[in-house]
């Protein structure tokens, strides 16, 4: 494929062949060396060009013939500026970059990963110079291939939060797709997302919650209001029915001017009559200790008067909503920096 163009605005290095004037490219002598880095069977970029997800996207892209491939999966999304699609396994290796072709006309490089499923030229578009199947069509990829069912609500809830796609789109995608490999998958993860999740933390930690008390219905990130419309908090995840309220505190909330914050923070939700109970990254491999902490969460909510409750998710009429993805997509100007902005800084 032609590369000029190619991913213009994410500050990508397109790799080039060796040139034997040394003009376009290094010569074989300098390619040899310790100044370049070879990205591919013949061609190169500087060696202090770091292989961040977009420039190994830009490197298998220029690969790419102009027909029938498509970049899929995680790339596409991240290529589109999707949060957390950083294309690396959870021990932090890069992931190859998923190619969808309908005919094999490459040759298999550790670069790229090849699929060889139907796919409907018209799910196909040029993003910033690189052909991509569509993002519901990457959404759904990334969904049926995921390792298990809770990576696979990870990927949702995260393409989600991207507003790349909404669940109705992903649900006809899917619906419309029955023979496709990990389908199934995609069809119970389907029911488990949520729109409003902010890190897949979050998400593994009302996966967890509710798995353990499935009859609990949690909300992602609503806003929580005192009995005079003033904003309290946003927390991770409220069971509104108890007033139990689920954080999860990543290593950045053990800093100190953080972990100040955190502690008002959690002053204020008590004050209120809100129960909050924190989990840590310790607690996803052995969770004994924070559903411990959970159901004394839940004793101590049961012992305080519904009356005596001085928080609401009542919204004030100066608020606005942007908790699913048709009202985030339905912000308009500097409303969408405005209130994801609020919404994240507050939360």
């Amino acid at each position: 494929m032609a590369t000029q163009g190619l991913g213009s605005g994410h500050g990508v290095v397109v790799p080039v062949p060796v040139d034997p004037r040394g003009i376009d490219g290094p010569t074989a002598r300098e390619a040899a060396g310790p100044w370049w880095r070879r990205t591919s069977r013949g061609r190169y970029v500087p060696a202090h060009v770091e292989p961040s997800a977009a420039q190994r996207i830009a490197e298998a892209a220029c690969l790419l013939p102009a027909r029938h491939v498509s970049v899929t999966g995680w790339a596409a999304l991240s290529w589109r500026g999707a949060p957390y699609a950083d294309g690396l396994t959870a021990a932090g290796e890069p992931r190859p970059v998923p190619v969808s072709t309908s005919r094999r006309r490459l040759r298999p490089q550790p670069l790229f990963a090849l699929c060889e499923e139907r796919c409907d030229p018209r799910e196909v578009e040029l993003v910033d110079g690189v052909p991509m199947s569509s993002a519901v069509r990457a959404t759904c990829f990334e969904v049926r291939y995921a390792a298990g069912l809770d990576a696979a609500v990870v990927v949702l809830d995260m393409a989600y939060l991207s507003d790349l796609v909404a669940p109705g789109e992903v649900a006809a995608w899917v619906g419309s797709h029955a023979s496709y490999t990990g389908i199934e998958q995609a069809r119970r993860a389907l029911p488990l997302a949520a729109e409003n999740v902010w890190s897949p933390m979050e998400t593994r930690l009302r996966l967890l919650w509710q798995e353990r008390m499935a009859e609990v219905c949690l909300l992602a990130n609503a806003p929580v209001f005192d009995t005079r419309g003033s904003h309290v908090a946003t927390p991770d995840l409220l069971d509104p029915a108890s007033g139990v309220v689920g954080e999860y505190d990543g290593e950045l909330h053990l800093e100190g001017v953080r972990r100040a914050r955190d502690l008002r923070r959690e002053g204020d939700l008590r004050r209120h009559g809100l129960e909050p109970v924190v989990m840590v990254g310790a607690d996803l491999a052995s969770p004994g200790d924070f559903l411990d902490r959970l159901r004394d969460a839940y004793r101590r909510a049961a012992q305080q008067p519904v009356a005596a409750r001085g928080w609401t998710l009542q919204q004030p009429h100066w608020w606005r909503d942007t908790s699913t993805v048709a009202r985030r997509r339905a912000l308009v100007g500097g409303e969408r920096d405005l209130w994801l902005a609020r919404g994240r800084r507050t939360g």
